[in-house]
């Protein structure tokens, strides 16, 4: 009588050509994960960033959030997927995505805040018709022909302006020197002083006109990956943004299998990101003594949701997990990277 091993070999060789490994299921993953191209940070996270999930990407100015971006995308178009880079504040440069080895016709990039340039032979001349410019024939019995206001309306406000006439000089200068915000910003969403009210607009129109596009990307699919560059924007404008819509990302972003990169200053996601990276400042690297050859990075892992687990416990404490690392950017005249 063979034994149960042997019965199972023989199943598995018969269906081998229909059904591979028939009885031996494959190891299950807690999430599937992609190489982001830097193996110091692929070592750390085992694997790379994850499908599916929201990671955020945050740190200051030159701490390398570009770079591991661009290294990301350059590894999943030359997979041939397609790609899309969100550019809030108008930041991202071509000539350093193709020198990053990113194939430029699987990305799609999109400018916010930014007015398309129409030419000359493209735009249209209108002009009303003559009898709009005519002005109809008086009425009859109204003040001024029917156009003008009525007496009474003229008289309104005037005790107000010539109080403000008789009022002393130093008075009236110093009342002038006090700056007051206008009713219409009175409860909007970014209320600032009179001279940030056009930096307050432009940021929060930004930062809509990346939301709901990135809402369109996540619904429509066909993505990979998706970056949205909030890089440029200050914290206190990007801690605005609602936790619903981190939340309504990170579902469609489940089902569409869509790595979805937020590259930020200060961490704004919450709990909707499934992996959160904080960068430090860079470091200059001299290999010799006068010569820049590169920068060097540092790394941490804030939060990550994905991680291998066991049902086993162990009895003895097990070895700490390391959070942190560093890697090397090299310029282009040090040779090879």
């Amino acid at each position: 009588m063979p034994s149960a091993a042997t019965i199972r070999l023989q199943i598995e060789a018969a269906l081998a050509h229909r059904v591979p490994s028939a009885l031996t299921p494959p190891p299950r993953l807690i999430r599937p994960v992609a190489a982001t191209g830097v193996s110091a940070v692929d070592e750390l996270l085992e694997g790379g960033i994850p499908l599916g999930a929201i990671t955020e990407i945050s740190g200051p100015e030159c701490s390398g959030r570009s770079t591991l971006a661009l290294t990301f995308l350059a590894q999943r178009t030359r997979e041939e997927k397609v790609c899309a880079w969100i550019d809030v504040t108008d930041a991202f440069q071509p000539e350093t995505a193709a020198a990053s080895r990113i194939d430029l016709s699987r990305l799609l990039w999109v400018r916010c805040g930014t007015i398309p340039e129409v030419s000359t032979s493209a735009k249209v001349s209108f002009q009303l018709p003559k009898e709009c410019l005519v002005p109809p024939a008086a009425k009859k019995g109204l003040y001024a022909g029917g156009w003008g206001g009525h007496p009474r309306g003229e008289v309104k406000g005037l005790a107000d302006a010539v109080g403000d006439l008789l009022q002393t000089p130093s008075r009236r200068q110093h009342e002038a020197r006090i700056p007051q915000e206008p009713r219409a910003l009175q409860g909007n969403l970014f209320p600032r002083p009179v001279q940030n009210v056009s930096n307050a607009q432009n940021q929060a129109e930004r930062i809509n006109q990346a939301r709901r596009v990135t809402d369109l990307l996540l619904q429509g699919g066909g993505f990979s990956a998706i970056v949205l560059d909030m890089g440029g924007v200050p914290p206190e404008y990007s801690s605005r943004v609602s936790l619903d819509t981190w939340f309504r990302y990170r579902a469609a972003a489940e089902r569409s299998q869509t790595s979805v990169l937020l590259l930020t200053q200060r961490s704004c996601a919450k709990s909707s990101a499934g992996l959160v990276l904080r960068l430090g400042s860079a470091e200059y690297s001299h290999e010799q003594a006068k010569v820049f050859t590169g920068l060097r990075f540092h790394i941490d892992v804030e939060r990550q949701r994905f991680t291998p687990t066991s049902n086993v416990v162990p009895l003895r404490k097990g070895p700490q997990r390391e959070t942190g690392t560093q890697w090397d950017s090299k310029c282009s005249w040090t040779g090879r990277r």
